[in-house]
């Protein structure tokens, strides 16, 4: 049963787990399930998926319950009046705060203006020998996407070399191999924890907060940090049957 967060006669919106496709995609690959095939059987209607979120990310995902409510919410989407906020655990120490200004090449070789603000909220040093070093350092921050580029967090956080642990194809492997050596853990530690939005038919503004999965907690708690604030609880905040 996938978790709701959110629920009115217009839109819907779920925790997304780790590893769940949203929907077919070229890139992605096949998988057995799909959040729309599975949120569509549990609710009993059809869904419309007004964002995505990386088959590796968790957090909140929002869809809609008709095509009208769609055009509207991918207005705002595409307007930048949505706002995302996303939890990752960097490698090392990054800046206390910092806006990413750095231009991306999508799938088809377009090249893209990107921008995504992020502030670090706590850092950690544990006895993890790596390389030369004989203690491995990594912070945890909140990152807002101020566009919406393909894979744009992992890549940004690569450029400025504090990649997102856990990440394979714009991550750091030696660093994930030791973690699975280790600690048997191959978690992408990246999650959308916030989502704020006008609601499409009331214009109320609406925010969203999707607690972290155990396996993003069991990182954290390796590591030291006080998540607290987005552990599991019950149920979520901002829910409506």
């Amino acid at each position: 049963m996938l978790e709701i967060l959110y629920r009115d006669e217009h839109i819907i919106a779920i925790n997304k787990p780790s590893g769940l496709l949203v929907h077919k995609s070229f890139y992605a690959g096949e998988a057995d399930t799909y959040a729309i095939q599975e949120l569509k059987k549990q609710i009993g209607q059809k869904v419309f998926p007004v964002h995505r979120l990386d088959r590796k990310t968790s957090g909140v995902l929002l869809f809609t319950l008709d095509k009208d409510t769609l055009r509207i919410m991918s207005e705002q989407f595409a307007s930048r009046e949505v706002e995302k906020k996303y939890l990752a655990i960097l490698r090392g120490w990054a800046k206390e705060e910092e806006t990413i200004d750095y231009d991306l090449i999508n799938e088809n070789e377009v090249r893209q203006n990107a921008v995504t603000y992020y502030r670090r909220l706590q850092t950690s040093e544990i006895d993890l020998p790596f390389l030369k070093h004989q203690t491995s350092r990594y912070c945890l921050v909140e990152a807002i996407p101020e566009t919406g580029r393909f894979h744009q967090l992992r890549k940004h956080f690569k450029h400025i070399l504090h990649p997102i642990l856990g990440c394979r194809k714009h991550g750091c492997n030696k660093q994930n191999k030791l973690w699975l050596q280790t600690f048997d853990i191959n978690k992408m530690t990246l999650h959308a924890h916030q989502l704020i939005f006008n609601h499409p038919v009331s214009n109320e503004r609406i925010t969203l907060n999707a607690t972290i999965d155990e396996d993003f907690k069991r990182v954290g708690d390796l590591m030291k940090f006080d998540l607290s604030s987005y552990s599991p609880v019950s149920p979520c905040q901002g829910f409506k049957p």
